[in-house]
């Protein structure tokens, strides 16, 4: 495909210039994102290639205005609970971006059970107002929920 990807020797973007002593991860929730999407690989759901299409496969506008880990899209899974759920249902099927990611947490899907604490990995996913709310909705307006590990899956 030719995308903002493949831009090695495209005039107008200068030199590549090397960030000395560059760490592997520049924020802890790079490391996690990273974690998360080692952990869906392991699902079989998941692979390098669905992983790097979903980064490559970005507007290049959208593309080169964010970093690695940014690009990591997940969707929220389409579930319909008996019990408690955080997940609001507007999102559940919808394609979103982890955004930031805030350790673990009581689950209260569990907890609310007297199931226990079963602590989750929560994450802020960013959801554009067009993908919950039809091309219609003003292309400006974005969404963004806490949601927990097990409400995500990848967005293939």
């Amino acid at each position: 495909m030719n995308g903002a990807q493949d831009m090695g020797g495209v005039h107008g973007f200068g030199a590549v210039v090397a960030e000395s002593d560059e760490p592997v991860f520049h924020a802890d929730w790079e490391r996690r994102v990273f974690a998360l999407t080692l952990a869906m690989g392991a699902t079989g759901e998941w692979d390098l290639d669905a992983s790097r299409f979903a980064r490559e496969n970005r507007p290049p506008d959208e593309y080169l205005d964010k970093s690695y880990y940014e690009i990591d899209r997940v969707r929220a899974r389409n579930m319909n609970p008996l019990t408690h759920t955080r997940l609001p249902r507007y999102v559940r099927g919808r394609v979103g971006t982890i955004t930031a990611t805030h350790g673990c947490h009581v689950f209260p899907d569990t907890n609310a059970h007297g199931l226990g604490e079963e602590p989750q990995w929560l994450y802020t996913v960013s959801f554009d107002g067009r993908e919950l709310w039809g091309l219609d909705a003003d292309a400006t307006l974005a969404v963004s929920v806490d949601a927990f590990e097990p409400y995500m899956e990848p967005a293939l």
